[in-house]
């Protein structure tokens, strides 16, 4: 895979995910829903400038920024241009269902990994994989073949820059960790 597709902005990163198949090691399946993080972005770690925290996010593009939640849930991100990411919020999983529901303790496969932290827990991403290269095994990216039907929305979960449309989600799948706007209007 070409690492220098991710020297772009999160933005364009974040909707050119949708759709893409993620794995981990064996488990992973297709991305549903991204949310895109600027530099200059208020709400994003990197807009203070680098520490020990977000070193990842400074690194070259393509590779991993792993960072826990409200000190409970790991969130996976890929890094684009310096101090920019990608949040991977949901995917559909479609490989290693039995390993991801016993991680999750959970038999619902829609809820399996819709949200960030799910997501981390049902593929087994932790701390160890910050800064790793998405490009590298055990790490699998395949984008889709052809352009999906992309949703636009605001973030979520998130107090400052909240109005900014840049959350994206996979028209139509049940499988994101919380529903567009029924009158959200493609971009």
């Amino acid at each position: 895979m070409d690492q220098g597709i991710f020297g772009q902005s999160a933005l364009i990163i974040a909707r050119m995910l949708i759709g893409a198949e993620f794995y981990f090691q064996d488990c992973g399946g297709r991305i549903v829903e991204t949310e895109a993080y600027e530099a200059d972005d208020p709400a994003s770690h990197s807009f203070k400038g680098p520490n020990a925290r977000n070193g990842a996010m400074f690194g070259p593009p393509g590779k991993l920024y792993v960072y826990r939640s409200y000190g409970i849930h790991w969130c996976v991100n890929i890094v684009c241009r310096p101090g920019s990411a990608v949040l991977l919020r949901a995917i559909e999983p479609l490989c290693g269902l039995e390993k991801m529901m016993a991680r999750r303790n959970l038999c619902y496969p829609r809820k399996l990994c819709a949200g960030p932290g799910r997501l981390a827990q049902a593929l087994g991403i932790n701390a160890d994989h910050d800064g790793r290269d998405i490009g590298t095994l055990p790490f699998l990216l395949h984008w889709p073949e052809d352009a999906p039907d992309v949703m636009v929305g605001k973030r979520v979960g998130i107090s400052k820059a909240a109005d900014y449309p840049w959350r994206f989600g996979l028209r139509g799948s049940p499988f994101v960790s919380k529903p567009f706007p029924i009158a959200q209007e493609r971009p």
